[in-house]
């Protein structure tokens, strides 16, 4: 499994790469669906692969750890079986559920308590047994164990905070080290960078992560309550900091024009709820800008779901279609709706590389953030 960089944009910190795996080759940037417990919600894999084009989707360590379970994981043969999907999967270890479940959870050097959402049971997340229950599940990727720090946090709890994920990291690198793949597949692990919007805590991170990654790098907790410019600011300046030869994750991030602007700032690989959560809930994501589809205007609006768009939904429904079905309460709107938005996030990275391989990428994406921010 190796990261391999193929071009840069001249005019920023734009990449272009491929990640190799043993479930086929991962193309940057990228946008990876996030299917928490197996699934992404609303969306048949089949419409994933040939429609969406993902070319991998996330899994998540701690709701997948409670239900279906490890024995039933390991029983399946890990979760590629499990949920039939035969291309890369990447599972967050939990730490964001530690950071979101926060009246449930208790943080030590040992590790995370916490009680479950679902029956309020005990259990332990440390930095070995995540490795252990990753094993099993089996993603082509895994996430180092973390904390993740609130976007407000003072710097003395930052200073605390990133001390205790950086201990957590050597001991999940030691683990990782000692155990094998349990399906004849080889499986890596990404490094987490945190410290809140504290430069020297990031830069600090930097360093020490970058000695346990070979192939990737990931940068957690942001986008979780500071503001968008700090973020922008945070990435600029640990951008020089981060290998070269690696790939470099967001983690949750985000809108459509966070990405092009995480891109811009060196940013490889990007997952988020939003072109799913959002869908569900009528809004749709589209080159011309963003839509609310239970609004009265597109009542008698027969023109194609989005005229630029690239899935098979985008030329089949009508916006009055898609309307109605919103207003009536019909399961399918979120699906159409949920499909819609992940081939256009899918077609916003896909763009992307195709302008950093030009090289007009920054002019590109200067227009493009506009477009795509503009509200219809």
């Amino acid at each position: 499994m190796k990261f391999s960089l193929l071009a840069t944009d001249r005019h920023s910190a734009a990449r272009l790469g491929t990640v190799e795996t043993d479930h086929g080759v991962i193309h940057t940037p990228i946008f990876m669906p996030v299917g928490t417990v197996g699934s992404v919600k609303g969306v048949y894999h089949r419409d994933l692969r040939e429609d969406v084009g993902a070319e991998i989707i996330l899994g998540n360590t701690y709701h997948l750890y409670l239900r279906p379970g490890l024995e039933i994981l390991r029983e399946a043969g890990g979760l590629h079986s499990f949920e039939s999907w035969d291309r890369p999967i990447l599972t967050d270890s939990g730490g964001f559920q530690i950071f979101s479940l926060s009246p449930i959870r208790k943080l030590t050097a040992e590790g995370c308590r916490f009680s479950s959402h679902i029956d309020g049971s005990r259990h332990l997340f440390t930095p070995e047994n995540n490795v252990d229950t990753q094993r099993i599940i089996g993603a082509d990727i895994c996430m180092a164990l973390d904390e993740c720090c609130p976007g407000d946090a003072d710097r003395a709890y930052a200073r605390k905070s990133l001390d205790l994920t950086k201990a957590w990291l050597e001991r999940f690198a030691a683990r990782f080290s000692e155990t094998q793949p349990l399906y004849g597949y080889q499986q890596t692990f990404f490094p987490i960078i945190q410290g809140c919007t504290y430069t020297e805590l990031r830069t600090e991170a930097a360093r020490h992560a970058a000695q346990f990654s070979s192939v990737g790098i990931a940068v957690g907790g942001l986008a979780v309550g500071e503001p968008t410019e700090e973020m922008y600011r945070v990435l600029e300046e640990l951008e020089p900091n981060l290998p070269a030869d690696r790939a470099r994750y967001l983690m949750g991030v985000g809108t459509p024009a966070n990405i092009l602007e995480a891109i811009a700032r060196g940013i490889d690989m990007f997952d988020c709820v939003m072109p799913t959560r959002n869908a569900r809930n009528g809004m749709l994501f589209t080159w011309n800008g963003i839509m609310n589809m239970r609004n009265a205007k597109w009542e008698n609006d027969f023109s194609p779901l989005d005229p630029c768009g690239t899935s098979f939904v985008d030329s089949t429904y009508s916006k009055a279609y898609l309307r109605h079905l919103f207003i009536s309460g019909e399961m399918s709107a979120g699906m159409i709706a949920s499909e819609h938005n992940l081939a256009f996030y899918l077609d916003l990275v896909r763009q992307a590389r195709a302008h950093i391989e030009k090289g007009d990428f920054a002019d590109w994406k200067e227009d493009a953030v506009k477009r795509v921010s503009s509200r219809l």
